[in-house]
């Protein structure tokens, strides 16, 4: 699918076509295989893969082929050597990426979080690894830098972490340990005015400086909050048939962020007891908001609707208490 065909997304069961056909061949390659529905017809063994598919790379599991998932589809069919990898805007991604990251890391140069995007982090480590290897440090994957990459990996002993977690957790405990003084970027995608006012209310009361997105895309909310240098992001999302609540946390390419997972187990541990719905779990997942933020980050679901409504202030009031019981730690 070419980059002009992407007003044919979304792609969902029933439609047809080339794109379909495109889908369909990505899927394969990559050992999905809807091969009972024919060529460029979106049925349901298409679906079915893409589901898995979705399922398999923390994605959002509805069988429908939109602008993430699609550019998810894209990213998982780079291998390691198959282009030049270099810093860039836009940034180069892909599963070529992570698999770099991950090599750098674990030969202890920090790429940051290993998420498949090619930053100024990853190209730092790269070039330290050049220069270590007495190779020129230009920051670019080339096949000289790639042959000693994967010399100097087949040499070395398995790390027991990366570099890059080791690191997150340092930080982690480097952090203040109550909420003053921390700043707290809240995403209001809609729906959730007053219990996040109640909860910007709240949080400034404990000192914390907070500052609120509003852009409904993901991606553009994650630039804001590395922006303005947040510490911490949470986005609370309306689930209006579902009773529970979710909490959601980076997870993807074999790494997962150390903060926004035990952040997402706090506000589990509370805010489903406050609100009286059910506990559906912390998990990691690959959202945009979630991969492409650099501090821990969390998105909330909750419902239904009624008890959103009549317990909004208690659940400011959980979460405010969920985000300070994560900041104190400890951090082992």
């Amino acid at each position: 699918m070419a980059a002009g065909r992407d007003a044919a997304l979304p792609l969902r069961e029933g439609d047809s076509g080339e794109a379909v056909a495109d889908v369909q061949h990505r899927l394969l390659s990559l050992g999905y295989d809807p091969a009972s529905d024919p060529a460029g017809e979106f049925g349901r063994a298409t679906r079915a893969s893409l589901e898995a598919f979705q399922r398999h790379r923390g994605l959002r599991v509805d069988g429908v082929c939109g602008p993430q998932t699609w550019q998810t589809l894209v990213e998982a069919g780079y291998r390691l050597g198959d282009r030049l990898l270099y810093r860039r805007t836009p940034m180069q991604r892909g599963d070529d990426v992570a698999e770099l990251q991950q090599r750098l890391c674990a030969l202890g140069f920090d790429t940051g979080r290993v998420d498949g995007i090619f930053g100024d982090s990853t190209a730092k480590a790269l070039r330290e690894f050049q220069e270590n290897a007495a190779l020129h440090a230009d920051g670019i994957l080339g096949t000289e830098t790639l042959r000693e990459l994967r010399r100097v990996a087949a040499r070395a002993a398995p790390p027991l972490q990366l570099v890059s977690t080791v690191r997150a957790r340092e930080l982690l405990r480097q952090s203040p340990p109550t909420l003053s003084g921390r700043h707290v970027a809240i995403g209001e995608p809609g729906g959730l005015a007053a219990p996040l006012a109640a909860l910007r209310r709240r949080l400034v009361a404990h000192g914390a400086t907070v500052t609120t997105l509003h852009h409904p895309e993901d991606s553009v909310q994650a630039q804001q909050a590395n922006g303005v240098g947040a510490d911490v992001y949470l986005t609370l999302r309306l689930e209006p048939e579902r009773p529970g609540t979710l909490a959601a946390f980076y997870s993807g390419y074999r790494d997962e962020s150390v903060g926004g997972r035990l952040l997402a187990e706090t506000i589990q541990r509370i805010v489903p007891v406050a609100l009286g719905v059910p506990d559906l779990g912390a998990r990691g997942m690959s959202l945009a908001v979630l991969r492409e933020t650099r501090m821990p980050a969390v998105i909330v679901e909750v419902g239904p609707a009624t008890a959103v409504v009549e317990h909004g202030p208690a659940l400011a009031e959980a979460l405010v208490r969920a985000l300070a019981a994560w900041a104190s730690g400890p951090w082992e």
